[in-house]
């Protein structure tokens, strides 16, 4: 997709289909800064640090960074690694303080919350952490997730930046990048819980291989909602379910609008497409199936709501093998499960 149409997109509509970025975070350009030294890593690893993310910027470091500020769900992923972080922006603390479903396994009690919504990113909290290196996703070419546009050249300033793809890509490669960026960072990616994970990940995208297979009938339609729009995304733009229809998974194919990432239907056409199973954007952005069985009458008369073959969609999927193998498992089960209720 080209910069002019990316300046086309609309925050909320890419917010909700998960496969594209505001206007913000488009505009966002990420310069190749000036390398601050750190400090002994928590893993013990010493020495000189680089990685090459996938900008095609390496960064360097006098030693392997300990100070290490993330996007929350990049965060997560490197955790699951071993890797901690001393701060986190985008969502992380949800209603009555509980932890959003991007925060994974991370104790977030322990972490400097930077900023929790779109938006927001305090460069106070985040030039006291005295950073050395900060980690995010990039949805677009050369754009930070969740740095904002308007304080993005005073938060370039304080650390390097690493990028590290979440559109454009597929599930396993966006795996492989951040297995590789934890263990620049001192992972053991022999260690028998990254092993464990990954043999059941590998055995779960099989899994949901088998289940297509065997169902080729059975057609899911990956939707967000809000309240004006139900918004219909396509497979191809993002990792998670490009990959998924790599294993041969069956998806509804909107009629894209100019941005190229969704179509936008309203309450009243929600039934335009025929799907045996609804897969939902389970992000606190967007509106969950229980609020549209209350508040969304066309909603409750799909055929796949009916039938109760609606399941959550982890739209910003946390990419370690161990969070994303049961999302292959669920949708394999879904597809296992499924009847034929769409015309």
């Amino acid at each position: 997709m080209s910069h002019s149409r990316a300046a086309l997109l609309s925050r909320r509509g890419l917010l909700a289909a998960g496969g594209a970025v505001s206007l913000g975070a488009l505009l966002t350009a990420c310069g190749d800064k000036e390398a601050k030294g750190g400090s002994e890593s928590g893993s013990g690893k010493k020495g000189p640090w680089s990685f090459k993310d996938d900008r095609g910027k390496t960064v360097k470091t006098d030693a392997v960074p300990t100070n290490i500020v993330a996007f929350t769900g990049t965060a997560a992923a490197l955790y699951d690694y071993g890797i901690k972080v001393k701060g986190v922006f985008g969502p992380t603390k949800g209603k009555g303080g509980k932890p959003d479903v991007q925060a994974g396994d991370m104790d977030i009690s322990k972490l400097e919350i930077l900023g929790n919504t779109w938006g927001q990113f305090s460069v106070e909290k985040y030039a006291a952490l005295a950073p050395e290196v900060l980690i995010t996703d990039m949805w677009l070419k050369d754009a930070l997730w969740y740095v904002p546009d308007e304080s993005k050249d005073k938060i370039l300033k304080l650390a390097p930046s690493v990028a590290l793809w979440a559109a454009e890509t597929t599930m396993p490669k966006a795996l492989q990048r951040r297995a590789d960026l934890a263990e620049s960072l001192g992972a053991d990616l022999k260690a028998k819980k990254v092993t464990d994970a990954k043999a059941r990940f590998e055995k779960a995208a099989e899994r949901l291989r088998q289940a297509a297979k065997a169902k080729p009938e059975i057609k899911v339609l990956i939707g967000s909602g809000s309240a004006d729009l139900f918004y219909v995304t396509l497979a191809e733009t993002a990792a998670d379910t490009r990959y998924f229809e790599e294993l041969g998974v069956e998806f509804v194919k909107p009629k894209v609008n100019a941005q190229g990432f969704f179509e936008e239907l309203s309450w009243e056409n929600v039934d335009k497409y025929d799907a045996d199973i609804i897969m939902m954007d389970n992000r606190t952005s967007a509106l969950q199936p229980a609020d549209l069985d209350k508040s969304k009458p066309t909603w409750k008369k799909l055929p796949a709501v009916r039938a109760g073959q609606v399941i959550p969609r982890v739209t910003e999927p946390i990419y370690s093998y161990d969070k994303c193998a049961p999302i292959l498992e669920d949708l394999a089960k879904a597809i296992e499960d499924a009847q034929k209720v769409a015309k």
